[in-house]
């Protein structure tokens, strides 16, 4: 099983391999998605990394609130998308 984990605040130079090197430190990662403007293709600062139920648990604890490229991470397990209406 595994858990979908929020990451924000990052600086705007962070990298995919950068997030994954991170939080590789506290069990298997699965996946990385950094999120980015639809319009400019910029990084929005924020992003969203899946990985194993107790590497999950150890990176929250272990990077929320923890310096990363000169910002203070914002880590903490995703909360499902909420359903917006299609037009």
């Amino acid at each position: 099983m595994s858990k979908n984990i929020y990451v924000g605040n990052l600086p705007w130079a962070a990298t995919e391999d950068d997030v994954r090197a991170a939080f590789a430190a506290y069990g298997e990662v699965a996946s990385v998605k950094l999120i980015q403007d639809r319009e400019t293709g910029r990084p929005r600062g924020f992003g969203f990394v899946e990985m194993d139920d107790n590497g999950a648990l150890d990176a929250i604890e272990a990077l929320d609130g923890k310096d990363f490229g000169g910002r203070n991470l914002k880590v903490n397990e995703a909360r499902p998308r909420p359903e917006r209406p299609r037009w």
